[in-house]
């Protein structure tokens, strides 16, 4: 079915603008307009279905579900539902808040803090097309297994003490009291039209706050896969010396993408000669541990565990390109 957009970008780069399949504009006109269009749809459908079966889901649902977890399941819990929940740094510093409120260990927060904007289930679905059902199932893990670990590390340094004032106090009056405020959610049961209209209200938040990123992310991507030479990727991080994993994560930490939008520059980048690992690691630390977010958490963390959460990603990440390098290619076959 998705083969329709390679027909609707062939006829309008190829038949009705007249560019050539061999000219440079042609070929990123052409990776543009198909992977846009392809993405958009992916997005609506996506987006729509998942908002439909997450309709009777509330912030509070999710934060008292973590209230009542022991530590270790907490972690994994929180970051399945960093996985399953659609929020990004921005729209996850108001959670983070919450959950410290609710006296919820600062490991689990931040073990939903850090799966949430890696994990998304559009991403899932275009890293199948894109990769296969082995790697992106690598990937999956790997991002849980991430923000489970950074959970843990983050408890056992006791972090805590690295929060603002502000945030800090509201977190260890929680924790003395030993008192979580979970006030019972009644069950809703919601009617067709009901489920429906949040879904499309869903649809068109969610999408009108990503599309720009789609449209950046694209945009760079038809720009590499149109216009760098062929062998520049090969040549400069492509040799499989170490130092390229650290040097591509270090390159992707002044850009800032979701999940979504770094997609198509992950496969321009694939087809352009970068390692699988180099190029999920660039990708992980351009929607991870981007100057964007990390500007957005000095809201809530002192600069000890801003440098602390900081280092913990991109030596993960790093560890994440040096073993897919090595590794990788076996789970492509």
């Amino acid at each position: 079915m998705l083969h329709i957009f390679t027909l609707v970008a062939d006829w309008l780069v190829f038949s009705l603008l007249g560019l050539s399949p061999q000219s440079k504009l042609g070929d990123a006109l052409h990776f543009f307009i198909e992977d846009t269009t392809k993405i958009y749809f992916l997005l609506a459908v996506m987006i729509y279905g998942i908002a439909l079966l997450r309709a009777s889901l509330k912030v509070e649902r999710v934060r008292d579900f973590l209230a009542r977890r022991n530590r270790f399941t907490g972690y994994v819990m929180g970051a399945l539902l960093g996985a399953i929940t659609p929020f990004c740094s921005c729209s996850s510093i108001p959670l983070f808040l919450g959950f410290c409120s609710a006296g919820i260990p600062l490991g689990v927060t931040l073990a939903f803090l850090i799966t949430s904007p890696l994990i998304n289930e559009v991403a899932v679905i275009m890293l199948l097309e894109l990769l296969g059902w082995k790697l992106t199932l690598a990937y999956i893990l790997i991002g849980l297994g991430i923000g489970i670990l950074a959970g843990m590390v983050m408890d056992l340094l006791k972090a805590e003490r690295w929060l603002v004032p502000e945030v800090a106090k509201v977190y260890t009056a929680a924790e003395a009291s030993k008192t979580l405020v979970v006030e019972p959610v009644e069950k809703e049961v919601l009617s067709w039209q009901e489920r429906h209209d949040f879904a499309r209200d869903e649809l068109q938040e969610i999408f009108g706050r990503v599309w720009k990123w789609v449209l950046i992310g694209v945009g760079l991507g038809a720009g590499l896969h149109g216009f760098v030479p062929a062998g520049f990727f090969e040549q400069y991080l492509g040799a499989g010396q170490w130092w390229t994993v650290p040097a591509a994560v270090f390159l992707g930490i002044p850009l800032y993408s979701n999940a979504t939008g770094v997609i198509p520059v992950m496969k321009s980048l694939l087809l352009k000669g970068m390692p699988i690992g180099t190029t999920l690691a660039f990708c992980m630390s351009t929607v991870a541990a981007s100057f964007p977010e990390f500007i957005l958490l000095k809201q809530v963390m002192q600069f000890k565990l801003l440098a602390l959460v900081f280092g913990f990603l991109l030596l993960a990440f790093s560890l994440v390109g040096w073993l897919l390098n090595a590794w990788g290619p076996l789970l492509l076959k």
